[in-house]
């Protein structure tokens, strides 16, 4: 039976990849790389450090992966300060409502760091509806390695058997299927590029797993 669902943040809660992608370009300008759009898509639903670790290597950069983190990160936060297009998904707030006051616990598992997980949290005023929020940024393996997933399951305070998981990229996809948690992939205009095929359930809107929909797929 479905006790608790775990949410991606980055392109399932929050459509930040527009942002993101700014920051990244903006820092590749800044040490002065040109990646490709195929590397650049590569990267999706994994943690800054490891993106970066990446890049240092495969550019042969002055940086340490830790400097290339803080240049990306400044980035991102002045463009959340100051980009106004910045907002959630559609249709999502109303489904973490429909879940919250159906009973089901909330938990965020994201690739993003918690000082963004807060910041997002705070300004949509989330944190009212989720049990717990854990970030990838701080874990040894980022997705696709299952732990994010696992531990998720584990602040839920039920079995992964009891838990579903909603992804919209391939490394978020691959690490649910390593945790052995059902997992739903959102397929929408801001993930392009991103293998759908192991996951259990595709859906292009959120109206498609209200809570009278999926408390049956367990």
């Amino acid at each position: 039976m479905l006790k608790a669902v775990i949410f991606d943040m980055d392109g399932v809660i929050v459509d930040s990849e527009p942002l993101h992608h700014k920051a990244y370009h903006r820092m590749f300008k800044e040490v002065n790389i040109n990646v490709s759009d195929v590397l650049y898509q590569s990267y999706t639903g994994q943690a800054t450090l490891p993106i970066c670790q990446h890049l240092q290597k495969t550019f042969n950069l002055n940086q340490s992966p830790e400097e290339l983190v803080s240049i990306k990160r400044k980035h991102f936060k002045y463009l959340f300060d100051n980009d106004d297009s910045f907002k959630l998904i559609d249709g999502v707030l109303e489904l973490i409502k429909d879940y919250h006051n159906n009973g089901l616990k909330l938990v965020l598992a994201s690739s993003a760091s918690m000082p963004n997980i807060n910041r997002i949290f705070t300004r949509f005023e989330l944190d009212k509806y989720f049990v717990s929020k854990l970030s990838g940024a701080d874990l040894k393996a980022s997705k696709p390695h299952p732990e994010i997933f696992i531990n998720a399951a584990k602040a839920s305070g039920f079995e992964k058997e009891e838990c579903i998981v909603i992804e919209d990229s391939t490394n978020g996809i691959k690490a649910a299927n390593a945790a052995n948690i059902f997992c739903i992939a959102f397929d929408s205009a801001h993930s392009k590029n991103q293998d759908y095929t192991t996951a259990n359930k595709v859906i292009t809107e959120f109206n498609e797993i209200r809570f009278d929909e999926i408390k049956t797929f367990l």
